[in-house]
């Protein structure tokens, strides 16, 4: 279910127009699935979910070069949250998403400079980590958000 929750928003912010006039500059709200996941469910969880939704959401867009940067980005992301989900509290996720989104920003540029056999893609870095710093804090403190109203809802249900 929250892998077709995450691709439904995928698919859904694809056809938003850019954010920015930037190529690679979007919101990643399906990310919020994903962060939720890793400290509700695991990390195990959490990546079964990532990787159903990049492959589906590659299929599904018709963007199968997509792949490549998504699956670059997305798991360095996975793999730092796992990380930091070991240091964090449940207060902090919002830092776990900025550093995710970055590091998945740097996974895109590093794809991208393979795939192109160039490294004049990484001019774009500097704004690449500012961007994922927005983004990952909006992602990260919405994903906080859901966090804490769904142990509420879960406590709820025990009592």
């Amino acid at each position: 279910m929250l892998t077709a929750i995450a691709l439904t928003i995928f698919m859904v912010e694809a056809q938003l127009p850019p954010l920015a006039p930037i190529p690679g500059i979007k919101l990643g709200l399906a990310n919020i699935v994903t962060i939720w996941a890793m400290f509700a469910l695991g990390p195990v969880d959490a990546l079964m979910i990532l990787l159903a939704r990049i492959l589906m959401g590659s299929v599904f867009s018709g963007q199968m070069m997509t792949l490549a940067y998504s699956l670059s980005g997305g798991l360095l992301c996975w793999l730092s949250t796992l990380l930091l989900q070991k240091l964090l509290t449940d207060r902090q996720i919002w830092a776990a998403s900025i550093l995710g989104a970055m590091v998945h920003n740097l996974g895109q540029l590093l794809a991208a400079s393979v795939i192109m056999g160039t490294w004049a893609v990484w001019y774009y870095c500097p704004i690449l980590l500012i961007s994922g710093i927005l983004t990952g804090a909006f992602t990260g403190l919405s994903a906080q958000f859901l966090h804490q109203r769904m142990k509420r809802i879960w406590k709820k249900e025990s009592d």
